[in-house]
């Protein structure tokens, strides 16, 4: 199969007038009732939202009562759905779940890699330290599905087998919110040894919309929906870490969207209902960037341009967000060496 079916030209960046180097990529927007805002390119194509998939995997312990038999805090769910930094303070709230469920750092299946955050790792290199699987970025979601397989009253030593109840709890709510069958996602293995699954963009787009704005969902789900999102938008450090894109974005949106990036240049993020007019539906973007992004430039510029056009210009001119909004290209003696833009203006569908 051709790695470029589905995608199209999303972002260039030029030098001396010309386009120098261009990402490919793809997009679906989508309001709460189903319907296709705006797309580039196949906004049907199936492609893995890998961690952008963690806070509807938080979703079976939420419906399940799980934050208050446990006592979970906001900022505790919030790790949950987290990709997170590896700070000091992301570790104290791991232990915090973890003391609440009663289990230990052995009992995480994520693997081991140092922190994101380099000011942690330099600092643990300092003392001499090696990381442990507190400091694995996927940690809070595992936790939360050792949280789930101990409330069921399951073994939690074969939680990551997809045969597992806490897999397949988790596989029919991301089928649900997708509004597809589960059998019609591609199974495959994510980073962290998690089960994660392939769906179409647009549908990945309506359960983020969804999930903001779950007034067609069942009263269950709704309070569920409604836990997570405050839990993301009440704590955006704990879903990224400081300075980071979610972070960032969540904190100068003040509210109205949540934001989770995945690995291999897929993004989501889910607009709050009324955030953008009076009486708007909620809504959900799902992009995925071809070359996997890794600095996550061409995310970033897609995320600007798009939410300018929807009303939110003097959020992303703002200074705080600065770092993420660098359509001139400097070089670093600060002179102008060319620019970054989407390769076509960002329109909603009429």
């Amino acid at each position: 199969m051709d790695i470029c079916t589905g995608y199209e030209p999303l972002v260039e960046l030029t030098r001396g007038g010309i386009v120098e180097s261009l990402h490919l990529g793809a997009l679906a927007m989508v309001d709460s009732s189903g319907e296709l805002l705006a797309a580039y390119g196949n906004p049907d194509m199936v492609d893995f939202p890998r961690s952008s998939m963690k806070p509807f995997q938080a979703l079976p312990l939420v419906e399940a009562m799980g934050i208050e038999i446990f006592g979970f805090s906001d900022e505790e769910l919030a790790i949950m759905c987290a990709s997170h930094t590896g700070t000091d303070e992301h570790v104290r709230v791991l232990k915090s779940i973890h003391k609440k469920i009663g289990v230990g750092l052995n009992d995480l299946q994520c693997g081991v890699h140092w922190p994101i955050d380099k000011e942690t790792t330099f600092q643990m290199r300092l003392r001499g330290e090696e990381p442990d699987s507190y400091r694995h970025n996927c940690s809070g979601k595992h936790s939360g599905m050792l949280a789930q397989a101990i409330l069921l009253g399951l073994s939690f030593e074969d939680y990551l087998a997809p045969v597992h109840i806490v897999q397949q709890n988790i596989r029919k709510a991301v089928a649900d919110m997708c509004g597809i069958h589960r059998d019609d996602m591609i199974f495959g293995v994510d980073g962290c040894s998690a089960p994660v699954y392939a769906m179409p963009l647009s549908s990945f787009a309506w359960a983020i919309a969804r999930l903001v704005d779950p007034i067609d969902l069942e009263p269950g789900r709704q309070i569920a929906c409604g836990r997570i999102t405050k839990a993301m938008r009440t704590y955006p450090e704990m879903v990224s870490g400081q300075g980071q894109l979610d972070t960032v974005l969540m904190q100068v949106m003040q509210g109205k969207v949540i934001a989770k990036g995945g690995a291999e240049g897929f993004q989501l993020v889910g607009i709050m209902p009324g955030a953008i007019a009076p009486g708007s539906k909620g809504v959900g973007i799902a992009l995925k960037i071809a070359d996997g992004d890794q600095t996550r430039r061409a995310t970033a510029r897609v995320l600007v341009e798009v939410l300018k056009a929807l009303g939110f210009g003097d959020v992303m001119d703002s200074p705080e967000f600065e770092k993420f909004n660098l359509p001139v290209l400097k070089n670093f003696r600060g002179i102008d060496i060319g620019n970054s833009r989407l390769a076509r203006p960002f329109r909603l569908i009429s």
